[in-house]
This record gives structure tokens, C-alpha cells and sequence, in this order.
């Protein structure tokens, strides 16, 4: 899939009204993730996006302290102004674009590295182990 494709795709998902709208939302989240994901996981998955995406992942220096998925949304909405609602949407519509391009495997790993809540923002049922 080109880069073009991508957000075309991502577009069509989050009901944005231009490319462009579509393409501030995926650097967004892809810059947001890069810092939450551990540095093997982020090079994976980058060879499987298109190359702009890529890079976007891949220019990220992790954080120290990864954050849930609340707290991931709460923070990139801090981070771009939005609301945590609003940027919730823009969240699921990239990345459930990136697990299609990630694959199966490649996902289940990278949610099993991810602290909890991070299966619904990629399109996926959260599920956890009876105690």
C-alpha cells in the first residue's frame, strides 16, 4: 500500500473531509505511538507501513513511562488540542488502518508489549484473563 493509499484509507475511516485533515490526524497518532512502542516493535511494524509512515514511527524517542490507552488518547489530545473524544476517533481510524497493514502476528505482539487498552484503539476486543 502506497502512502497515499494509506490515507486515503484513513480518510474513508475517520469520515475526514480532505486528505489533508486525514494526513494531520495519521502524523499525530503515528508520532504518538512511535514513543509507546519499544524500539523492536516499532522497527517491525515500520517495515511494513509505507515509507513517510515509516518514518513518522520511527522518529520517536520512546517514553520512559508508556502509557494506557486512556492515557495515551488523553495525552495526544493534550498534545494537538483536540478533545479526548475526538481524538479518540482520529485514534481508532489510524490504527486500525495500522493493524491491517501490521498483520495478525505482528499485532499480537506488539499489543502483548502495550499496557492495557490498546486492543480497541487498533479495532480489536480487549481481552483479559479471569482471575
Amino acid at each position: 500500500m502506497t502512502y497515499h493509499h494509506m490515507l486515503e484509507k484513513i480518510r474513508y475511516e475517520g469520515a475526514y473531509p480532505t486528505r489533508e485533515r486525514a494526513e494531520e490526524v495519521t502524523q499525530a497518532v503515528l508520532g504518538a505511538l512511535g514513543r509507546q512502542l519499544t524500539p523492536e516493535d516499532r522497527t517491525a511494524l515500520a517495515t511494513r507501513l509505507p515509507a513517510q509512515a515509516a518514518l513518522l514511527l520511527t522518529h520517536q524517542t520512546p517514553d520512559q513511562h508508556p502509557l494506557t490507552g486512556w492515557a495515551f488518547v488523553k495525552d495526544l489530545a493534550a498534545r494537538t488540542g483536540g478533545t479526548p473524544a475526538t481524538t479518540r476517533w482520529d485514534t481508532g481510524a489510524v490504527l486500525t488502518t495500522i493493524a491491517h497493514l501490521a498483520g495478525p502476528d505482528l499485532l499480537d505482539r506488539i499489543l502483548t508489549h502495550l499496557p492495557t487498552g490498546y486492543a480497541l484503539l487498533f479495532g480489536r476486543a480487549e481481552l483479559t484473563q479471569a482471575a
